[in-house]
Parts: structure tokens; sequence; C-alpha cells
């Protein structure tokens, strides 16, 4: 059976800067998407065409969920692209995570051959910084609708020991949500790699056929789950106060 590492295996370096397999799979998830949109803007028309017909719907579905959390069609609009960047480069990670040939081509790197591509969402770095820049974004917007000092203020406040102990919890829980964020994502998308890996191992053919649509399921869900907990939070900061 394949060996199991918990940490993504190194392929090579360039320059001193270590790529793995999983960064190998992240650059090529980018590639897909950039090719898929560059696609899509070529075939543009009036009158739409099936392509065109079904990222339109999954655009429109997406920001009436939006607009019925934020509360304003334009606010919607404003942060569209960030939550869709989140859900559809996830989920496009995801789904390549589990596609043929994942885990199963390998690569020499020195006495040992290891996969030559593995799921970017079962490497903590990749969690990790989305969670990072998830949290991170949503506060720079929280400051930009409710003012630098406004959104500040919820988290550093001396006016009475019930206020400055309340921003400490609401700084806690900034940072609580970074590792919440990151390993939901990781340990999901690990546990099913996992998974997949001991099932191919035991009984390779059709008994895996169920396991592999569930992780299909999961690996949708997670990155909607994620692009939802960073829609929240938007809605959350970007609220004026005393509202």
């Amino acid at each position: 059976m394949e060996e199991i590492s918990l940490k993504a295996q190194e392929l090579f370096q360039i320059g001193g800067f270590s790529v793995t397999n999983s960064l190998f799979l992240t650059l090529l998830a980018s590639i897909v998407l950039v090719s898929f949109a560059v696609l899509i803007r070529r075939k543009i028309t009036i009158v739409p065409g099936k392509l065109q017909s079904f990222a339109e719907m999954g655009i429109e579905g997406l920001l009436d969920l939006m607009d019925s959390t934020l509360g304003s069609r334009e606010k919607a609009e404003r942060y569209f692209p960030l939550i869709a960047t989140i859900f559809i480069f996830i989920m496009t990670s995801n789904l390549l995570g589990i596609f043929p040939g994942v885990g199963s081509l390998m690569a020499e790197r020195g006495h040992h051959e290891i996969p030559l591509l593995r799921s970017p969402a079962a490497d903590l770095n990749f969690t990790l910084a989305f969670a990072v820049v998830s949290v991170i974004v949503t506060n720079i917007l929280g400051m930009a609708a409710v003012g630098v000092f406004a959104h500040i203020g919820k988290f550093i406040n001396f006016k009475d020991p019930i206020s400055f102990f309340i921003g400490i919890l609401e700084l806690i829980s900034e940072v609580a949500k970074i590792i919440s964020l990151s390993f939901r994502l990781f340990g999901n998308v690990f546990a099913g790699e996992v998974l997949l890996t001991i099932i191919f191992s035991l009984v390779p053919y059709i008994v895996p056929l169920p396991f592999l649509f569930l992780e299909v399921f999961v690996g949708m869900i997670q990155a909607f789950i994620f692009a939802m907990i960073t829609l929240v939070s938007i809605s959350l900061h970007t609220a004026t106060h005393g509202h």
C-alpha cells in the first residue's frame, strides 16, 4: 500500500524554494481555472450558449445567496469576486485531488518514490494560507466599510472593563477562526484522501466508487462552507455598529 504522509512531499527546488506535490497540483488547478476563464470570455455572446448559461446561472445563484446574507445587492456584487474566487478555487482543487492519477503517478525523489500530485487541501500550508487571507481580508473590508478606528474599536476598547473583555474575546475569536477554517478543510480532505488510498489498496474495483462520489460531495461542500464562513464574517464586519 502507498505510504501515507501527513505533510506534502518535496518534488524539487527552484532557487532554494521547495516545490511540493500539493503545490504542483495547486499550480495545475490555477492553470485549469485561467484556461476555463479565457474560454468563457471568448465565447460570451448576447444570446448565451450552454456554457455561458451555466456560468450565468451559477453567478446569479451565488449573488442571490450573498444578497440574502448581506441584505444588499450592491454589497453582494462588491464582495462577489472574493467569495466566488474562494469557492471556485477550493472546489476545483478538491475535485482535482480525487482525479484519476492523483496519488498514483509517482516521481523519484532520492531513493524513494513519492506521489507526483497530491490534493492541495491535504496540505495544511494550503488551508492555513486561505484561512489567514480570509480573516485578514474580511477585517480590511470591515475597516473600509465602517472606518479604521471604529473597526479596531471592536477589539481594543478601554471604555469600561466589560467592553475591554468583549474586545479580547473578539480578538481571540478571529485567531480561533483561522485555526478552525484551516483544520476543518485540511482534516476533511486529508481523511478522504487516506480513506480512498486504503479502499483502493484493498479492493481496487467497483467498491471504491461510492466512496469516490462521497469525496466529490465532501469536496464541494467544504469549499462552500469555507466561502460561506468568509461571507458571514464580511457581513458582521461591514455592518454598521448599532444596527
